[in-house]
């Protein structure tokens, strides 16, 4: 078996049963189960959600996409080995943790795969939540060219590429194009201050002023697990996205969960501690692939530049990886997952055949 045969790389047409079109993102697909669906799995799991929950399928692939691309490899192999398990059972471990240390529930309620979650939908907060230990990337960029206000905090002057912060760091910005917020641009993802989102909290989707100190501290809480976790593997946490939304439990209770994944090599950056304190910093995560691609193609200007994004689609689109790439890429992906569970990653040879067999005869979900 090649390995391009182990790769989810279509996930959005498994013959789930659903009355709605399948929502296609660049790594997950989520398809919205029947009312009678999900009533029936609610009432068979014993599910904490509301008896009328909608719920759905989420499956994710093993799609690498970065710089607003996807990006294949040699030898048809259209994503990477082990990439779609790997983030999963990584948020998986992070939100039981969360769950366990009393900070909040998420959306998923049940495993039935590797690269399957069953989510409750949830009323999303429209905000992405950057939380920053360290000064990198594009804030390091933006500093460097003299910026000192970061969504309304004021950063420390004499700081130095890659040096910890004083303290974490939360720079929200805007989930999706949001209109008529006084000083707030009708864009996506743009940033946004604490000041934004208490003056219009209910445009951001918050049920109360008082929501906002609760989502705040779940920022910081879910941060600290994750980096005090990683600081034992020798690993630091640099810097990582969270998402919220809302959930009805069967009580009745209208409460904030996490969203989204957390704390993935996908969402977050993710340093190897020994180099760091040799004075070098590795990547552990996606932007690794990111510094990679830039490596990889003559003229970097187009992965950077969003006014040739023509030219990029194009790159992405003639140009395979070598397997190499895709396997360094692969390896990243899998040992984080590994040292993070504490478990052996089970890569399927032939995923979409077992994810239709479970949904079929465990969840009576396929015709």
């Amino acid at each position: 078996m090649s390995l391009a045969d182990k790769v989810l790389a279509v996930n959005n047409d498994l013959p789930i049963r659903t009355d709605e079109p399948v929502h296609s993102g660049k790594v997950r697909c989520v398809y919205w189960l029947t009312e009678a669906d999900s009533r029936r799995l609610i009432a068979e799991n014993n599910y904490d959600v509301a008896p009328d929950a909608p719920l759905a399928i989420m499956v994710i692939s093993d799609r690498i996409s970065a710089f607003e691309c996807i990006w294949r490899g040699e030898g048809g192999m259209n994503g990477i080995p082990g990439k779609g398990a790997a983030l999963n059972a990584i948020s998986n471990q992070w939100f039981k943790l969360f769950r366990e240390q009393g900070l909040a529930d998420s959306h998923i309620l049940d495993v039935p795969h590797p690269l399957v979650w069953i989510v409750q939908k949830a009323r999303p907060v429209m905000i992405e939540a950057i939380c920053r230990q360290y000064i990198t990337g594009s804030m390091w960029r933006s500093y460097a060219k003299g910026e000192r206000d970061f969504c309304g905090i004021k950063i420390a002057e004499g700081l130095e590429r890659d040096q910890k912060l004083p303290e974490l760091l939360i720079t929200p910005s805007t989930k999706g194009i949001l209109t008529g917020i006084p000083g707030v641009p009708e864009v996506d993802d743009v940033n946004v201050s604490r000041s934004d989102i208490e003056n219009n909290y209910q445009s951001f989707k918050f049920n109360s002023l008082q929501d906002i100190d609760v989502y705040e501290k779940l920022l910081g809480e879910g941060f600290d697990v994750i980096s005090n976790e990683l600081a034992k593997l020798d690993q630091i946490f640099v810097d990582t996205k969270f998402e919220f939304g809302y959930v009805t439990d069967r009580a009745g209770n209208e409460k904030l969960i996490y969203m989204d994944e957390v704390g993935t090599p996908d969402s977050s950056r993710i340093w190897d501690g020994p180099s760091y304190r040799d004075g070098k910093v590795v990547e552990n995560s996606k932007e690794g692939f990111r510094q990679l691609l830039l490596s990889h193609f003559p003229d970097p200007d187009i992965l950077l530049d969003k006014n040739r994004m023509d030219e990029r689609r194009a790159l992405a689109a003639d140009n395979d990886l070598p397997e190499s790439v895709m396997m360094a890429v692969s390896e990243t992906y899998v040992s984080m997952a590994e040292k993070i569970t504490g478990q052996p990653l089970v890569i399927s040879d032939n995923p979409k055949a077992e994810i239709i067999e479970i949904l079929k005869d465990r969840y009576g979900l396929i015709d």
